[in-house]
C-alpha cells in the first residue's frame, strides 16, 4: 500500500517528534515489525488500511526492528509484530501477534478510538437556560424511555446547571456502552475536577493566595480547576503550566495529570492544540 497522510516510517531520528510528542496531540499506535516475519507481513495491511479509515483518528507508526534495533530494544520487544500504543506522551497499551481485523477494531474502540472525523461539538440553543434544557430533556425521556442517549444529553445538562450530583447519578445508570462515548468521558472528567474542588477556597481568596506567594501550587491546582469549569479555559490552562514549568515533579507530578484531564474535557481543538504543543515544550 502506498505511503499515506495516516501511517509513517518510524526511525531513531523522528521517534520522539513524531511518536511521542505527537501522542500528544492524537494517539500513535507504533507497530514493530520485520520483512522475514509472516505475521508481521500479514498484520501490516490491516493496521495501514484501518489508519486510513480511521482518518486521523490516530497515526500509525512503522517501526522497522532490523534497521531499528535500538528502537526495539528501549521498548522491550521480544515478539513480533508488537504494537504499542501511545497516548499523551506514554505508552498505554499494546498487543502481539497478527490480530485480525475484528481485534485492532477492538482494541482502538477500548481507547475510544474510533473511525472518521472527531464528533463535532454539541450545539446549544442559546436562548434555552441550563434548567429550560434540563426540563426538555426530562419531558423528552418521558415521552421516549429507551432512546438512552437523551439520558447522556441530561447528564451534561444536569452539570451545566450546577448539579453535579445528579449528573453523576445520570451518567453511572447509562449502559457500559456509552462508557467510551466522546460526551461520556468529557462529562466523566468534568465531575472529576468538580470532586477535586470540594471545600475548596472561593476563586477570590485562591487569587489572593496565588498572588501573595506564586510558589503556592496548591492554591495555583484549585485555582486552575475553579477557572477552567467557570469557563475560563485558557487561564485555566495556565495554571496547570506554570506549576509543571516551575516544580514539575509537584504532587508526583499533578501538573501535567491535570492538563492531561483538561484536554480531554474540553472541546476546543484549537485551544488544546496550543496547549498540547506548550506542554510538549516544557516536558521535551
Amino acid at each position: 500500500m502506498a505511503e499515506s497522510a495516516h501511517f509513517f516510517d518510524a526511525t531513531q531520528e523522528n521517534f520522539e517528534n513524531e511518536v511521542i510528542k505527537a501522542s500528544l496531540q492524537t494517539p500513535v499506535l507504533v507497530d514493530f515489525w520485520a520483512e522475514w516475519c509472516a505475521p508481521c507481513l500479514q498484520l501490516k495491511p490491516v493496521l495501514e488500511k484501518l489508519a486510513d479509515e480511521y482518518a486521523g483518528a490516530f497515526r500509525l507508526a512503522k517501526v522497522d526492528t532490523e534497521a531499528e534495533m535500538q528502537l526495539a530494544s528501549i521498548f522491550g520487544i521480544r515478539s513480533l509484530p508488537t504494537v504499542v500504543l501511545l497516548k499523551d506522551g506514554q505508552m498505554i497499551d499494546g498487543f502481539m501477534g497478527a490480530l485480525p481485523e475484528a481485534g485492532v477494531r477492538e482494541f482502538l474502540a477500548k481507547h475510544a478510538i474510533h473511525p472518521g472525523a472527531p464528533e463535532p461539538a454539541e450545539t446549544i440553543d442559546l436562548a434555552e437556560t441550563p434548567a429550560e434544557t434540563v426540563n426538555r430533556l426530562q419531558q423528552e425521556i418521558a415521552a421516549q424511555p429507551d432512546k438512552t442517549e437523551l439520558k447522556l444529553d441530561l447528564a451534561l445538562a444536569l452539570m451545566q446547571s450546577g448539579n453535579a450530583a445528579a449528573a453523576e447519578a445520570e451518567l453511572d445508570a447509562l449502559p457500559a456502552k456509552f462508557a467510551t462515548d466522546a460526551k461520556a468521558v468529557r462529562l466523566r472528567g468534568q465531575l472529576d475536577f468538580a470532586r477535586a474542588l470540594e471545600g475548596a477556597p472561593s476563586k477570590a481568596e485562591l487569587l489572593q493566595r496565588v498572588e501573595h506567594d506564586a510558589a503556592d501550587h496548591a492554591a495555583r491546582d484549585l485555582l486552575g480547576i475553579r477557572l477552567l469549569l467557570d469557563g475560563e479555559a485558557a487561564a485555566g490552562l495556565d495554571q496547570f503550566l506554570h506549576v509543571l514549568k516551575t516544580q514539575r515533579d509537584w504532587q508526583d507530578g499533578q501538573a501535567k495529570k491535570r492538563l492531561i484531564a483538561a484536554f480531554h474535557v474540553l472541546d476546543d481543538a484549537d485551544l488544546v492544540g496550543t496547549y498540547r504543543r506548550k506542554m510538549a515544550a516544557v516536558l521535551f
